[in-house]
């Protein structure tokens, strides 16, 4: 019987977990890629990034992202392009659709938490990132 009970409660806590309306409210903020693995399965860790990826996403699920150079201030560089993007969910998947000047694509959230965002891309390649920490040398 207890077997049963722990196999009901992962059960939920697994579904629950990959709602994809759950992801949305982690999106917003600094994130830094930590890996990276292509079609084939092999994989890149990232020790090192000199950018990272700033998401904005404003209550109707619209915004944009932007990468950013940080700073050893606490400061943060970057140009003025950014890339727009809308939120959808659809089958039971939580979309990013980019638009620019000169292009459109579309990446999946796999999964979001506080502190990771899991998200794949039209050609397979699925980036781990971590949540960015700033590092100021002036503290």
């Amino acid at each position: 019987m207890k077997k049963y009970i722990i196999l009901v409660f992962s059960l939920i806590f697994l579904n629950c977990s990959n709602d994809p309306n759950s992801f949305v409210k982690h999106l917003n903020g600094y994130w830094e890629i930590d890996e990276v693995t292509l079609a084939d399965g092999s994989k890149r860790d990232y020790n090192y990034n000199d950018t990272v990826d700033y998401f904005n996403i404003s209550d109707s699920l619209t915004g944009f992202r932007k990468k950013l150079k940080p700073g050893f201030d606490g400061t943060y560089t970057t140009s003025d392009d950014a890339e727009s993007l809308k939120l959808k969910i659809e089958n039971d998947s939580l979309h990013i659709y980019y638009s620019t000047p000169f292009s459109e694509w579309k990446e999946t959230v796999l999964n979001a938490t506080e502190d990771q965002l899991l998200i794949i891309n039209d050609q397979h390649i699925k980036y781990l990132y971590k949540r960015f920490e700033p590092i100021n040398v002036n503290e």
